[in-house]
């Protein structure tokens, strides 16, 4: 058996066929095929299975099928949008609507709520500092009122304590005397 290089890489590789075509053909796929980066058997190999899969017709320049498969999506597309759009987004819009409408409310009622609050706080802070100060200016003048009747009170001990010393070095047979201490302890009161 004789194995020579030609006839290892004839075994190897797929049966082939050749077909005729222009040479202006050929310059253009010479071009690809350097554009590419492939031989011309493989990038001519891609291009039918290309055709062969997608199913287009290589006469259709303008994409026919293309457009018409997209359309197809698109149409597709749209009507799933508009039904989604009726199901979910109409009502969502509509319930955040009326959501943000009573968030609106409450907020502009707890204002209206803090405000007041606010307002009786601060007038009922006005009236307790008018009462403290005047509780505070009862205060002193209590004070004052108790502070006087203890030097009063100080001032008639004394006199009282003088009234009761003297008469006593009195004694008991001098009543002129004690009629004139006597007129005397009342002077000193009433002068007080």
């Amino acid at each position: 058996m004789d194995i020579s290089p030609n006839k290892t890489n004839k075994r190897n590789r797929p049966p082939e066929k050749s077909i005729r075509f222009p040479v202006s053909a050929h310059n253009k796929l010479l071009k690809l095929s350097e554009k590419f980066g492939r031989n011309q058997s493989l990038l001519f190999v891609q291009m039918v299975e290309y055709f062969y899969r997608s199913s287009k017709d290589p006469l259709d320049i303008g994409e026919e099928q293309l457009r018409k498969t997209l359309s197809r999506n698109h149409d597709a597309y749209t009507s799933f949008i508009k039904s989604q759009e009726k199901v979910l987004l109409i009502p969502m819009r509509v319930e955040m609507e009326r959501m943000i409408k009573n968030q609106e409310q409450i907020v502009s009622f707890f204002n209206d709520q803090v405000l007041k609050a606010n307002k009786s706080l601060l007038e009922n802070q006005q009236v307790q500092i008018k009462a403290i100060a005047e509780s505070e200016k009862m205060i002193k003048v209590l004070y004052q009122d108790r502070e006087i009747k203890r030097i009063l009170q100080q001032k008639f001990l004394i006199i009282l304590d003088t009234y009761i010393k003297n008469r006593e070095n009195l004694g008991s047979f001098k009543t002129r005397e004690k009629e004139e201490l006597v007129e005397l302890a009342r002077k000193q009161i009433a002068a007080i």
